[in-house]
């Protein structure tokens, strides 16, 4: 007899999960189930959708090899439901239960299906996180301003990381003026570590192939780990092999070398593969026996404990309504280059076909090139939102939306960052070797061969000056554009314009 469900999602694969501790292996029955309301609410990469369902199935045998009872509904079986919620309901029907345990979900959507349940449910809190989601909305509460650095000094406090007492080790609590450095050419870089398939992902390689092969993104060759155990060894090697260059160059970009230092962890720790305690105690670990300097184990540290943290935090505390926001009125559609169509722009060529051919790509290629391109080029935030929520394996609304909606597109109105993330084409030619052999010239300022960053970032500030023009950080923009001749600013803007229109009317860019 059941006495109770506990439900498992796709990114609670974790045996400490709060619904697994609450839960009895005697008399409860753990349901995790593939459906397509999770693998279709947008065109998901082939990548993606293997790295989920290969992980859930090498999970419920773990569950099954520590005792428990599992019922795992796979996307093929007969009689499978399209929701969550739909699976809930028919093992509850099965085994004469309508109570159920669940562990808070990462997104809004299913938090509100599971709310509005025909059954029971007991929603615990997801304390698989550094801050409980009542830390920051007390950290947050009558703030003017909710930055992250502040937010990130409290995490390190809490967990006492990189810390000598009450003062930061190196007596500095961030290091990323020294994380700037562009990246050169090296054959001897190690990569990522990879994993060969077993037979449960190949049954799930195919199955995927089959269902989902018209979906942007190249499924084989997949290297991704699926169990914790490889995720730990993944975790390993770039402590031991990659850390101690992170932090020098985890801005830079080279079109011969798609993951330089980093760590591609991210996917793994979104799942609850790997903890975010583990993950930086490893990096603190390699720091403190002088194996990497202080910059590398302090930029990762942050990004782990300081910036997923706040991102998670906030949204949250914003609601529901978070990922639709628009606060810049953009409406214009994401150009078909973002699906793999072409283009002159080499930088956007190569960020998208690494993200297509990997599911993956770095925080300053999403940032600065394929976010950067769109918020100047007005489109509308929810369409990109979606957009990166359906390539990149590692996004999960929780994480994603604040990314792209807040610190990408600028659309929650300066919630999370201070002014927008744009740059003219400069930027990109310093961190990157994407300019050589761009159609485009980066040196030129107008006409046909101008470099479209260089365009459309005066574009964008001239029509938003209402809203920047008194923004402290912005100044000397806007200080560089009205010392520029009458003329000469015409003439960009109308270059701009002539851009957008060939945008707009689907012309290669």
């Amino acid at each position: 007899m059941v006495k109770r469900l506990i439900l498992v999602l796709g990114d609670q694969l974790s045996p400490d999960l709060s619904a697994l501790r609450e839960g009895d292996r005697d008399s409860d029955l753990i349901v995790m189930a593939e459906v397509t309301d999770e693998t279709g609410y947008v065109p998901h990469h082939p990548k993606k959708i293997a790295l989920v369902l290969s992980a859930m199935r090498h999970f419920a045998e773990e569950l099954r090899e520590d005792g428990w009872q599992v019922a795992y509904t796979k996307l093929d079986d007969s009689e499978a439901s399209k929701s969550i919620v739909g699976e809930l309901i028919r093992r509850g029907q099965e085994h004469g239960t309508s109570e159920v345990i669940a562990t808070c979900p990462g997104e809004w959507r299913l938090l509100r299906a599971l709310e509005d349940a025909p059954l029971t449910v007991t929603i615990l809190p997801d304390d698989r996180f550094v801050a409980t989601l009542d830390e920051f909305a007390s950290w947050a509460e009558g703030r003017k301003e909710l930055r992250m650095e502040y937010f990130y000094r409290d995490m390190r406090r809490k967990t006492g990381l990189l810390m000598e007492g009450d003062k930061p080790a190196g007596e500095k609590w961030n290091y990323d003026h020294e994380n700037r450095k562009p990246a050169k050419d090296d054959l001897l870089r190690s990569k990522p570590m990879q994993f060969t398939p077993d037979e449960i992902t190949e049954e799930v390689l195919d199955l995927v192939e089959d269902r989902f092969g018209e979906n942007f993104g190249v499924l084989r060759p997949f290297w991704f780990a699926v169990t914790s155990g490889q995720a730990r060894r993944a975790l390993d090697h770039f402590a031991k092999h990659l850390l101690e260059g992170f932090g020098d160059t985890q801005d830079a970009m080279l079109q011969g070398d798609r993951f330089l230092h980093h760590s591609v962890l991210s996917p793994y720790l979104n799942l609850g593969l790997l903890s975010p305690i583990e993950i930086c105690e490893r990096v603190e670990e390699e720091w403190r026996a002088g194996r990497v300097p202080i910059n590398a184990a302090e930029g990762y540290i942050r990004q782990v404990i300081g910036w997923r943290e706040y991102v998670r935090g906030l949204y949250f505390h914003e609601g529901p309504d978070y990922a639709t926001r628009n606060g810049l009125g953009h409406k214009r559609d994401l150009p078909w280059m973002y699906w793999g169509g072409e283009t002159g722009m080499n930088c956007m060529s190569h960020a998208v076909a690494q993200t297509r051919d990997e599911a993956y790509a770095h925080h300053i290629q999403r940032l600065m090139v394929t976010g950067n391109f769109a918020l100047l080029a007005g489109i509308d935030p929810e369409q990109v939102h979606e957009w990166y929520l359906a390539v990149y394996a590692d996004a999960f609304e929780w994480v994603e939306a604040p990314n792209t909606v807040g610190m990408s597109q600028f659309a929650d109105g300066g919630i999370i960052a201070s002014k927008p993330y744009v740059s003219s084409g400069n930027y990109i030619n310093k961190m990157s070797n994407y300019c050589g052999s761009c159609t485009y010239s980066m040196k030129d300022k107008t006409g046909d061969t101008a470099c479209p960053f260089n365009l459309l970032y005066w574009h964008f500030l001239d029509r938003h000056r209402d809203r920047f023009d008194k923004n402290p950080r912005m100044g000397n923009m806007y200080r560089t554009w009205d010392r520029m001749d009458e003329g000469r600013r015409e003439t960009v803007l109308r270059d701009a314009e002539r851009l957008l229109d060939r945008l707009d009317s689907g012309e290669v860019v």
